[in-house]
């Protein structure tokens, strides 16, 4: 207690060396701890948005010449059409697991009075694990749908709670209530009844969890709006599957130009051109995105540990005109009986009290500036084309980050203040009272 008391009035009768001390040990924490927070934001944000698909699956666009080929000029339009799904699940049976496709049209479901305008997409089975679509009541479309052209409907969670009213008109007469509290609400008790889109009946068989993120389509099966609304065209819409044993860039970079030479083939464009079919690899994306997120992360701890650096430089310095400005002091209490180890202690207590106090203040405010962050512009989404992305998602670092680097600046001080004390507590107590 007596050496706490002596402490609190060294402190007192040096506010401003104290001062400074604290802010150069708050300051280096509380930027370490905001780079990381931040750094983590962005990398969450990125990791959720690639959680939405799987990572091995490709999606395969028609595009546009980019040069001349066999006498045909660049510049042309090119549109997947049938053969090219067969060609896919046909000659590259040795990578390629499940293909599918989508055709995609715009249209308006109505139920009774109420009425939502969306884009439907006909799909196969093996969209709900190449986009991971999480179901909620029912199910989503399946081989049966496919093979007999059903005209079956899956909803998000919000569009059947918007269908989903008191004045709606029951074909069916069949209700699924929602069981008390669950996700979906009142929209699960369409399950079973029949929506009108466009002109035509589709039975709702299922109800999926929309992301809040993304733009949520109606799913129908892929062969019944292909029937409807593309009959009179080879048109094939999009080409979507998923494959394996690709574990490499380099594989992965090899199979794109195969595979796209021969659709390329299919449609008279060079085998090479790039721009005549586009091809969404999800895990070529994935392997690039962890190199970014490898060097952000290398970055930002090299920022991170550069600025904690500089506030032990701070700490140190002060450290060191604290011990030569106590030199007369310390003369007085070895001259008075003080023991080498008292005057040790009183440094290593003083430096060590100082330190912890303010880098937890420093880890305070870092944590609350990470949560303001998260508050705010983690609530900020941007328009990333086909789905609206977060810039920010849980921009934290763990408590383990927090205390290690304390824990850093603690000891940093504590060494600083150790070296000269050593010095101090050697030197004689004549030429320690000579000291100015």
């Amino acid at each position: 207690m007596e050496l706490l008391n002596e402490i609190w009035q060294t402190a007192r009768r040096n506010k401003l060396r104290t001062a400074l001390t604290g802010f150069a040990v708050a300051w280096g924490i509380f930027m370490l701890i905001v780079l990381l927070g931040a750094g983590n934001g962005l990398i969450n944000a990125q990791m959720e948005q690639s959680d939405r698909f799987l990572s091995s699956s490709m999606v395969v666009f028609g595009g546009q010449t980019s040069k001349p080929y066999n006498g045909l000029q660049e510049g042309r339009n090119i549109r997947l059409q049938q053969r090219d799904i067969k060609t896919t699940g046909e000659e590259f049976t040795g990578v390629i697991d499940n293909v599918g496709a989508q055709y995609r049209t715009a249209a308006t479901i109505s139920l009774g009075q109420q009425y939502i305008s969306s884009q439907i997409a006909g799909v196969y089975p093996n969209h709900t694990q190449i986009d991971k679509v999480q179901m909620l009541y029912g199910r989503f479309i399946n081989d049966i749908d496919i093979r007999e052209k059903r005209k079956v409907l899956v909803l998000s969670n919000k569009q059947a709670a918007e269908l989903a009213s008191p004045s709606a008109t029951i074909v069916s007469g069949r209700s699924n209530e929602a069981p008390s509290g669950a996700v979906g609400g009142a929209g699960a008790s369409l399950i079973g009844r029949f929506v009108n889109v466009g002109s035509f009946a589709f039975k709702v068989v299922g109800i999926y969890k929309e992301n809040e993120n993304g733009r949520a389509d109606a799913f129908s099966s892929y062969t019944a709006i292909k029937g409807i609304y593309g009959a009179n065209t080879d048109d094939a819409g999009r080409i979507e599957f998923t494959f394996h044993g690709l574990t490499t860039e380099e594989a992965n970079e090899a199979f794109e130009a195969d595979y796209r030479a021969r659709l390329n083939a299919s449609h008279q464009a060079a085998p090479d051109d790039e721009s005549a079919v586009w091809l969404w690899n999800r895990y070529t994306q994935n392997l690039q995105m962890e190199t970014g997120i490898g060097i952000i992360r290398t970055a930002l701890w090299i920022i991170g540990l550069l600025t904690l650096l500089s506030g032990i430089v701070g700490v140190s310095n002060i450290m060191l005109i604290t011990v030569k400005e106590r030199t007369h002091e310390f003369g007085i209490r070895k001259a008075i009986g003080a023991k080498p180890w008292s005057i040790l202690r009183l440094i290593i207590v003083e430096s060590i009290i100082i330190t912890t106090l303010f880098g937890y203040v420093g880890m305070l405010l870092g944590i609350g500036a990470n949560e303001w962050m998260n508050a705010t512009i983690g609530h900020t989404k941007v328009d990333a084309g086909l789905f609206k992305a977060a810039m920010f998602v849980n921009p934290t670092v763990g408590i383990d980050v927090c205390i290690e680097a304390t824990l850093v600046m603690v000891v940093a001080g504590t060494v600083a203040g150790l070296i000269p004390a050593m010095k101090a507590s050697r030197i004689r107590p004549i030429e320690a009272l000579r000291a100015e």
